[in-house]
């Protein structure tokens, strides 16, 4: 019969092992037909989306984590396991499965086909990213494959416009059987061996390689995988990016704070003076635009992380610091999770599933906060424009470019530090698996992915700033604007405020490291989100008297140099992230290594700050 379901959407499931190009099928046969969210109880991402084939057929397909087997070792692998199986009471089950492999490495992906053939349901194979095997010559018997394997097998290039044709033909061909009965279990060492061996002999007599291989990877990774050029190579890229955060965007940077300035001069001429014109110049413009101006560095971040993805660099990168962090107790898996929280340390919490070990998962989540997030990029930004001169060092350099990527350093290196104490308290005993991990092809970027994963972090982090900032900027506007300065009064009206009184209460526990009474008030909100703290600092300032462009002149009128090194100490370490610390308690199903990462950054933030600020006056700052 026809692939059609009773109620006329036919349910399939993309299977693959991690790096073959299945999320690239996936967002090539759905577009923007498609939704993510997560499964019931689990933090772990779950991708569906509808295909319409030439033929009317509806397909609902769903995107499942990549996999090597069914064993499943790590949460993504769990997920993948129990929707095969139809162990999910939340998912139903596939009707069945399109099983995504490289073609230029077959190995581990018709393993897994084998395997998941025992799983008794109806199944074709995609061998994607067709165009890069061609050109590397190897050739595939296509029709030879399909036999041996006993079901439909078709090429596909998923980055490609045209490149899922043959996809959507074999879905309007694709017949239906009932599922059979499973015949998996578990397998042993002794079975996945048995099926490697099956897998190679279908490989011999598929795959045909050619006499001269394509060198251009090998020759690559003889640099990039070597271990002191590797090194050399990786930390000159991640120099490059922190100093493209901070020289790159600051032409963008300049054209929204002077169009923020004209908004609020605009805002201030046009409304009568009064409590409307604070909220609109004070709150808002002064509150958010102050937060906004910081759009382009976070999208630069953000751009180097997805092309140095879409390159396929990122498992060289993981490989390179294996040794350097299995010293600290990190597994070599820890890297991507640990560079994906530079952008946010959300995301990265929830990519250590990856990661098998219990132990190095746990090790990883604790020390992913302190990876210096875009939050904590308007923060360092602001303090290092108001007091670090704007100067190159050999000429070339940008000063506060080094200094960025010195603060960038420190939340480095105090993880790899906080990795090996929680080693010798929790886990000396236990040893980590060796770390193995296959190598993806090099390839260029798809500008079309790179520009929609860019617009989809703009997107959220406009969404941000609507919502979480305005909010926090508003109650900061209320707190320093009520109650009024009585008649009569000398000092400036915030000085009678609620936010007087609370900062004026807290400040005798921060005074030991510099902070005054506005900071104070400043990092009450930013344990919302850190760069609240920016838009705080802009409203109270504002409300002082300053203009909300001109924060920073304030802040440096204002602050002694000690003062503001130690601000950026306290943002190194401090947990001022409450989204963060809710992902810790849902990834490890524990009240407990929240609090624990709670209190350890909270006593590293105020240590570290009392020695810098201490430090710095000593030194004459």
């Amino acid at each position: 019969m026809n692939a059609m379901t009773d109620a006329g959407i036919i349910r399939c499931a993309l299977v693959g092992t991690p790096n073959c190009g299945k999320t690239a099928l996936f967002n090539a046969l759905t577009g923007s037909r498609q939704k993510v969210a997560n499964y019931p109880g689990v933090t772990v991402e779950r991708k569906a989306g509808v295909v319409h084939t030439p033929a009317g057929l509806c397909y609902s397909v769903i995107d499942l984590p990549g996999t090597y087997s069914l064993r499943a070792r790590s949460p993504d692998e769990e997920i993948t396991r129990d929707v095969v199986l139809d162990r999910l009471a939340s998912e139903t089950a596939p009707d069945f499965l399109i099983c995504v492999a490289d073609a230029t490495n077959l190995r581990l992906a018709l393993r897994l086909v084998l395997e998941l053939k025992r799983v008794g349901r109806p199944m074709m194979l995609v061998l994607n990213m067709m165009d890069i095997a061609k050109r590397r010559g190897i050739e595939i018997d296509v029709q030879k494959l399909s036999a041996a394997l006993e079901m439909p097998v078709v090429t596909a290039i998923s980055v490609r416009k045209g490149g899922i044709d043959a996809v959507m033909a074999e879905l309007d061909r694709f017949v239906l059987s009932a599922a059979t009965d499973c015949a998996w279990t578990v397998p042993s060492a002794a079975n996945l061996r048995a099926d490697q061996r099956d897998a190679d002999a279908i490989i011999r007599a598929v795959v045909k390689m050619p006499l001269r291989p394509d060198t251009l990877t090998s020759r690559l990774d003889a640099v990039l995988l070597h271990p002191v050029a590797g090194l050399i190579c990786l930390f000159a890229i991640l120099f490059v990016m922190f100093q493209a955060v901070f020289t790159w965007a600051q032409p963008l940077m300049n054209l929204i704070e002077q169009g923020f300035a004209v908004l609020g001069t605009t805002a201030h001429d046009l409304l009568p003076a009064g409590i409307v014109q604070s909220f609109i110049t004070d709150g808002v413009i002064g509150g958010v635009g102050s937060v906004l101006v910081f759009l382009p560095q976070i999208l630069i971040l953000f751009l180097f992380i997805l092309l140095l993805e879409d390159l396929g660099y990122m498992a060289r990168a993981a490989f390179l610091m294996d040794k350097i962090m299995g010293g600290a107790g990190l597994h070599g898996r820890a890297f991507i999770p640990l560079l994906s929280s530079f952008a946010c340390a959300i995301p990265g919490i929830m990519a250590t599933r990856v990661i098998d070990n219990r132990k190095d998962r746990l090790t990883t989540i604790l020390v992913a906060p302190l990876m210096t997030c875009s939050a904590r990029i308007p923060v360092y930004t602001l303090i290092i424009a108001a007091f670090i001169p704007d100067t190159t060092v050999g000429g070339v350099l940008s000063l506060q470019g080094l200094v960025m990527f010195g603060l960038y350093a420190a939340g480095i290196l105090s993880a790899l530090g906080v990795s090996a104490v929680a080693k010798f308290l929790f886990w000396s005993q236990e040893m980590s698996p060796p770390f193995m991990l296959e190598m993806p092809d090099y390839k260029l970027p798809d500008p079309k992915s790179v520009l929609f994963g860019l617009f989809t972090r703009a997107k959220a982090f406009l969404y941000r700033a609507g919502t979480t900032i305005f909010a926090m900027t508003v109650l900061i506007w209320f707190l320093a604007s009520f109650p009024s300065a009585p008649a009569g009064a000398t000092a400036p009206a915030i000085e009678y405020s609620f936010a007087a009184m609370i900062g004026h209460a807290i400040a005798p526990v921060l005074a030991p490291i510099g902070f005054n009474w506005q900071i104070a008030i400043a990092l009450i909100p930013g344990m919302a989100a850190r760069e609240v703290a920016v838009a705080a600092l802009g409203t109270v300032y504002s409300i002082s008297g300053g203009a909300e462009n001109q924060i920073g002149h304030m802040l440096a009128a204002q602050w002694s140099l000690a003062t503001a090194l130690a601000f950026l100490v306290w943002y190194i370490f401090a947990p001022q992230c409450a989204s963060t610390l809710a992902v810790i308690k849902r990834e490890t199903q524990s009240w407990k290594w929240m609090w624990i990462t709670f209190g350890y950054m909270l006593g590293l933030a105020y240590l570290g700050a009392f020695a810098t600020f201490h430090i710095a006056r000593a030194l004459g700052g």
